[in-house]
């Protein structure tokens, strides 16, 4: 059974009669095995298994402790675990009492709350403060629901930037209409996910005996304010104060260095038995963690104790010496690629040495920079998809109508408003059957100058001028065409938008909708408007055979996204695969290029920690912006630990494209693999600004 395979120390863990445990589990210790160890105890105990709530960070990490527990106890037992991330279990949970629910990315409510802002004008204010852009006042709402649990969002920023007092009135007046617009239209973001679920559990006894959270150290106020509002009888907390990395997503390691003194009563464990790393790798993590104060004691012990090779500093003169040099070692390595992982802390270091990795023709998949799913083409049509299923979902529209020429994210919801009015409620009987009698379909402004609002235009347009275009008839009586601002070009893109939907109609199998959009009129303009941009040179000139290149790569893309749907017989269960599961699927084979983020939870035979530098790992220009020393030592330690036999760490002296200089990174000395000199010493005192990212 699943308990009989512990050590004393996670069977102790596993089985303890504590109503509030805390496991403290450092990289490699059989965490995983514990958590399910402990699943195992409860359900041995008569714990229903639907009585029981896993919260991870990866829904992958839910499916394989699952999938474990099903070795066991068997599928039927195991299917019936509640288990997902916080944002999974908490869309479940809403969807079970309203189906209007629309789960909507950060990406897509960004637009949407820039069409809010970009209505905005903050001319009248006499201020030298630059407001702040829609992106980045979106970016700061966002942490502030994350981390602020009392004051409301205008003191807040009154009291965090202010610089911004005189603004704090207009901010706040945009959030309000932003959320009223996520009301009407039933969106809700992974934050929201949070907030609604949080409520329901604070008037909702949701039948919970345990709840057991995995990387406890990566929770959040919002997370940890929800874990509160579930009241469990039980709680079964693992995580390790070393691998708290997340603090730039609000992430609070004071969560769990502050257990004990919430909860009096609890136990606390230490899982010490690293099963992961040779003890010289080990050695050298816990010489450069233990610069870092000691929340919780642990002393690991090695079980891999071997005669292992010890890590190695690889020292090289020029930076892109170290990336051919470190491609070369990699094809020389006797260790299969898919077990080779090189961890970049900066995603300038990780295109170096993938253009090394490519010379050699090795092949190499990156995780950790722009993924798949975020990549515009991708969501394009992930968008044209959700409104086929939605068509009140307004997100889905705006976006995809900014890459028009001429029309941005506010045009794009006056035009969405406008064809939902004409189809009393529906966007598409308003762009297919339109009341001809609504001569004007477009909003009428509220006027406010304090709120920095102002009438945009008073007269509509003329249809007339699109009349050599070739359009039907029956689209040219469609009075959204007179809105003043809509160009030609913008005109025959809500066209080919209107012959897209008309073809996609009553069709059923998502590979067909797929290839159908991405053989469409509409996505090859959009898949142009993308490889010109992304070929365009500095001087204004367009690259075609960059550009054909970029082309290509998007049909690899709308390919592949088409094997991806192959095994759905449903919209909505595809559509929700690619938003809620995305970030856990990979795709490629070959060399493993990783953020340290990334490489979380992760381990291999043969690491490579690349360009540590002072400057770029501990990256200081991220330290000045709220990061810390601290959080940066977390990161190396987790990048080290990932390691399971050969470890490489390297660092390049100078950069011959920027003429600059490198310091050793400071984990280096650390570490003793550098002695500690002058130059270590005024680095610790005086820190250093070094503007590298």
């Amino acid at each position: 059974m699943a308990l009989s395979r512990l050590n004393a120390q996670q069977y102790a863990a596993a089985t303890s009669a504590h109503e509030q445990n805390l496991i403290i589990a450092s990289a490699g210790t059989g965490k995983t095995s514990t958590i399910v160890g402990r699943i195992a105890h409860l359900l041995n105990s008569n714990v229903k298994p639907e009585e029981i709530l896993l919260l991870t960070f990866t829904n992958k990490a839910a499916a394989e402790m699952v999938e474990r527990v099903a070795e066991f106890f068997g599928k039927e037992i195991a299917a019936k675990i509640d288990a997902g991330t916080f944002h999974a279990v908490s869309y479940r949970w809403l969807k079970k009492y309203d189906k209007r629910v629309v789960l909507k990315q950060q990406r897509e409510l960004k637009t949407l709350f820039r069409s809010v802002y970009e209505k905005r004008s903050f001319m009248h204010i006499d201020a030298d403060v630059t407001p702040y852009g829609g992106n980045h006042l979106y970016d700061m709402y966002s942490f502030y629901q994350n981390t602020e649990l009392n004051d409301n969002f205008e003191d807040w920023v009154k009291g965090k930037y202010e610089e911004h007092e005189q603004f704090a009135l207009i901010y706040a007046d945009i959030v309000d209409e932003f959320e009223a617009l996520k009301k009407e239209y039933g969106f809700v973001n992974f934050n929201d996910l949070l907030l609604h679920f949080r409520d329901m559990c604070q008037t909702n006894d949701l039948g919970y005996k345990e709840v057991l959270v995995d990387e406890y150290q990566d929770t959040n106020a919002l997370q940890g304010t929800l874990i509160d509002a579930m009241k469990p009888p039980s709680l079964f907390c693992v995580g390790d104060y070393d691998q708290s990395i997340y603090a730039f997503n609000g992430a609070d390691i004071g969560i769990i260095g502050s257990f004990s003194t919430k909860f009096p009563n609890a136990k606390v464990h230490t899982l010490t038995k690293n099963y992961r790393s040779s003890r010289p790798i080990l050695s050298l993590a816990t010489k450069v963690i233990e610069h870092n104060e000691r929340i919780y004691p642990k002393n690991l012990e090695v079980t891999r104790d071997y005669d292992a090779q010890p890590p190695k500093l690889l020292v090289y003169e020029e930076l892109f010496d170290q990336y051919h040099a470190m491609a070369a070692q990699i094809r020389d390595s006797q260790t299969p690629n898919e077990e080779i992982a090189v961890i970049f802390r900066n995603n300038s270091s990780a295109d170096g040495i993938e253009v090394g990795l490519r010379e050699l023709n090795i092949p190499c998949k990156r995780k950790g920079g722009t993924s798949f799913f975020d990549s515009q083409e991708v969501k394009a049509i992930l968008d044209l998809y959700t409104l086929l299923v939605n068509e009140a979902d307004m997100m889905a529209f705006i976006h995809i109508f900014e890459f028009a020429r001429g029309i941005g994210s506010a045009m794009a919801k006056e035009m969405y408003i406008a064809l939902k009015t004409l189809g009393h409620g529906s966007m598409f009987y308003g762009l297919y059957a339109p009341d001809e009698s609504i001569t004007n379909p477009f909003e009428k402004r509220k006027l406010n100058s304090q709120l920095g609002l102002f009438d945009e235009f008073a007269e509509m347009g003329a249809v007339g001028k699109f009349a050599k275009l070739g359009f039907e008839a029956k689209f040219m009586k469609n009075s959204a065409l007179k809105h003043p601002k809509l160009t030609k070009d913008s005109a025959t893109f809500l066209y080919n938008f209107y012959l897209l939907y008309r073809d996609l109609k009553g069709i059923k199998q998502p590979r067909t909708v797929v290839n159908k959009i991405a053989s469409s009129a509409f996505f090859i303009y959009i898949a142009d408007t993308l490889s010109t941009k992304r070929a365009t040179l500095k001087d204004g000139s367009v690259d075609e055979k960059q550009k054909t290149e970029s082309l290509t790569r998007i049909a690899r893309k709308t390919m592949l996204l088409e094997e991806l749907s192959k095994p759905y017989s449903q919209h909505e269960r595809f559509l929700n695969a690619m938003i809620l599961g995305s970030s856990d699927l990979t795709q490629g084979e070959g060399v493993n290029l990783l953020s340290v983020h990334a490489s979380k939870g992760l381990e291999y035979k043969e690491v490579y920690v690349v360009d540590l530098m002072d400057g770029r790992f501990p990256n200081r220009k991220l330290m000045q912006r709220g990061g810390s020393l601290d959080e940066e030592r977390r990161l190396f330690y987790v990048a080290v630990t990932r390691a399971k036999d050969v470890l490489y760490l390297s660092f390049a002296k100078y950069d011959k494209i920027k003429k600059q200089n490198f310091m050793a990174s400071q984990f280096l000395y650390e570490a003793g693999l550098v002695p500690k000199d002058d130059a270590y010493r005024a680095m610790v005192l005086k820190g250093m600004d070094k503007d590298e990212e």
